[in-house]
């Protein structure tokens, strides 16, 4: 009986350190959500902007340029890519399993055919998870920080828009989890590429993707296009592209630091539960070791008496 109450005890010491480490996990990844949430408040004031001076674009028909033929027959260029985005590490709850499988079962129903995909990675989670199933990572990126900057996404938007170009892929899709609110995120999926009117034009009235939430101020006045609509056009597009990757990644790291926080707190509303079963358990062999000794004295209290 006392080797079974060193047992217990020995396991309530245990998981009591281990409450302390999640709950100081999750204290953590509470303080990142609430830094990450500010940094979205200003790209929201920027995504503002721009997304005015696109959407005036689109309905003076200076995007119409960006539709000619060859962009359609550069669809037949090469595979679909998809940009999938993930944490680099565990920890996370179910955040990196439903980025996967809402990204698969997207990719199953539009390229069914895998010599038809490129993977392109942002995290190695989603890295190591297609690299171990045989599909062509094309790219990855691990060790985006935990509150990205714009300077940072900068580099992964020109390389990924330089494969573009290169005809390595003839047009991307962007997987990630969107923060909903702090106990929820849901999978989303947007077309980045090719960048045209159509394209553009379902982003902003469709409601979906990082930053669709934000109200776009109204423009009146017409452009005076100087030196020409072609050098307008590739002054804010280029800006345009890396908004939405930036905003992307940052929403997805928002659910991470999220899902993270919230699997903390599970574990630790765990660690409580078992801490008071084991509590109980050890308190109910401790009494019954009280009586039992009691029982033993008492018998031989009894043995002596007679």
């Amino acid at each position: 009986m006392a080797e079974s109450m060193n047992e217990v005890k020995h396991r309530i010491a245990s998981t009591k350190n281990t409450r302390q480490i999640t709950e100081a996990m999750q204290m953590v990844q509470t303080v990142k959500l609430n830094q990450i949430q500010g940094q979205t408040a200003t790209y929201n004031e920027y995504v503002a902007k721009i997304k005015a001076v696109v959407m005036h674009l689109a309905e003076s028909h200076l995007l119409d340029s960006q539709t000619p033929s060859k962009t359609k027959d550069q669809g037949k260029q090469g595979p679909t890519a998809y940009l999938v985005i993930t944490s680099d590490r565990g920890m996370v709850g179910s955040y990196n399993s439903n980025a996967i499988r809402g990204a698969n079962r997207f990719i199953a129903d539009h390229t069914p055919n895998a010599d038809d995909y490129v993977i392109l990675a942002v995290g190695g989670t989603g890295a190591d998870f297609y690299k171990k199933n045989q599909a062509n990572v094309a790219y990855e990126y691990r060790g985006v920080s935990d509150i990205p900057s714009y300077q940072e996404v900068k580099g992964i938007v020109k390389t990924i828009t330089q494969m573009y170009n290169d005809h390595l892929f003839s047009e991307l899709y962007v997987c990630y989890n969107h923060f909903v609110n702090r106990v929820r995120s849901d999978f989303r999926v947007e077309k980045l590429l090719p960048m045209d009117r159509e394209s553009i034009e379902q982003s902003m009235s469709g409601g979906k993707g990082a930053g669709a939430s934000v109200q776009t101020e109204t423009l009146t006045a017409e452009y005076e296009v100087e030196p020409s609509e072609q050098e307008v056009l590739h002054a804010i597009l280029p800006q345009y592209s890396e908004s939405l990757v930036y905003g992307a990644i940052l929403d997805a790291k928002t659910a991470e630091h999220s899902s993270s926080s919230m699997a903390m707190k599970a574990a630790t509303d765990n660690a409580d539960d078992l801490i008071s079963t084991l509590e109980l358990k050890y308190n109910r062999a401790r009494q019954a070791a009280i009586t039992t000794e009691i029982t033993e004295i008492t018998g031989g209290q009894e043995a002596l008496n007679h």
